[in-house]
């Protein structure tokens, strides 16, 4: 990484103010269609800023999500603690949010957050249509919509060939994270217009995001950024392929089929406890490292797992592959 900003003749910011992330800042505006952006150090300060803005302009404290959202489920609802808004959860667990979901929520809200792609329910995405209209309405009511995009590099590829900026323009405020898709260290964007991003900068101090430097993150990030972004094409074709191929093996349930992104969920015939078990056994007989994130499915007796298709997975073909999901089956239903 020094050696990259010394071939690029990039030196330190100070308080986030230096030539690099000025110009990272631009050059990820310039994608993504909008006026401004402002590096954050991570997605949950980002995203607690754009509602917090949006509250505030609209006058009250109400913001509506997905109930599978991030800031609902793994942030031990700052949004609530911190920032004292109220949360509507917005239509299904199982599918993503739609206009007829919006359309039927009758109290007043100040943004409505939408994750793409979202997470927790495989990766799952709004056909376009299905997202502009949402858009538009959102639009009609007055209501701010935000693009939760920690994984926006990624789903940009179902929606191909729209761009990233056409996607982006659906939406009041937008955030994109580095350290997913890109494998920077850490770091994140929010981008707006120019003053909302003028406001966030100052909830980012506010929020201690101001560091001394944010030089070592963002550097992180833009060093990969055009490399990695080139590689979303293949990893989506990768986790196509891979899904039809698991998908064969007997009781094993991929969702959604077909993947959307490179991102989906592995449903398995046995309990998390036996397929964690199984999992370790075979990372240390074998070498490999079948799955990270393991919960309790809704179905009884069964388990989930998130497979995420990135540079490991690109390099290996099916034939090397299949068989240790086989073998990972075999060895939690024995374990069960």
């Amino acid at each position: 990484m020094a050696e990259w900003c010394r071939e690029h003749g990039w030196y330190a910011d100070r308080y986030g103010d230096g030539e690099l992330i000025e110009s990272f800042e631009a050059k990820v505006a310039a994608l993504l269609g909008k006026p401004a952006a402002a590096f954050m150090v991570s997605g949950t300060m980002a995203q607690l800023i754009a509602l917090r803005i949006w509250c505030e302009r609209a006058g009250h404290f109400r913001v509506a999500m997905h109930p599978t959202a991030h800031l609902e489920l793994h942030e031990e609802r700052a949004y609530a603690r911190l920032h004292h808004l109220d949360s509507i959860l917005l239509g299904p667990r199982d599918r993503p949010t739609l206009a007829l979901d919006l359309a039927a929520c009758h109290e007043r809200i100040a943004a409505l957050l939408i994750e793409l792609p979202a997470r927790e329910i495989g990766g799952r995405v709004p056909a376009w249509d299905e997202l502009a209209t949402l858009a538009a309405l959102a639009r009609e009511r007055g209501v701010k919509l935000h693009l939760d995009g920690a994984r926006l590099w990624e789903a940009r590829e179902f929606y191909a060939p729209k761009t990233l900026a056409e996607i982006a323009a659906l939406f009041d405020s937008v955030y994109v994270s580095f350290y997913k898709g890109i494998g920077a260290l850490a770091g994140a964007m929010l981008l707006g217009s120019q003053d909302f991003i003028g406001e966030a900068r100052v909830w980012r101090r506010r929020q201690g995001g101001t560091l001394v430097q944010l030089h070592p993150l963002v550097a992180s990030a833009a060093m990969r950024f055009d490399a990695q972004l080139a590689k979303m094409p293949a990893y989506r074709a990768r986790a196509l392929a891979l899904g039809r191929a698991l998908s064969a093996i007997d009781g094993l349930i991929v969702e959604p089929q077909p993947p959307q992104v490179n991102l989906f969920h592995l449903h398995l015939p046995a309990p998390a406890e036996a397929v964690a078990k199984a999992r370790d056994q075979l990372a240390a007989l074998e070498g490999a490292w079948l799955a990270q994130r393991i919960g309790e499915a809704q179905v009884p007796g069964w388990s989930t797992i998130e497979v995420y298709v990135g540079d490991n997975l690109l390099a290996l073909d099916d034939a090397t592959v299949v068989p240790l999901y086989v073998r990972l089956l075999e060895r939690a239903r024995a374990a069960a």
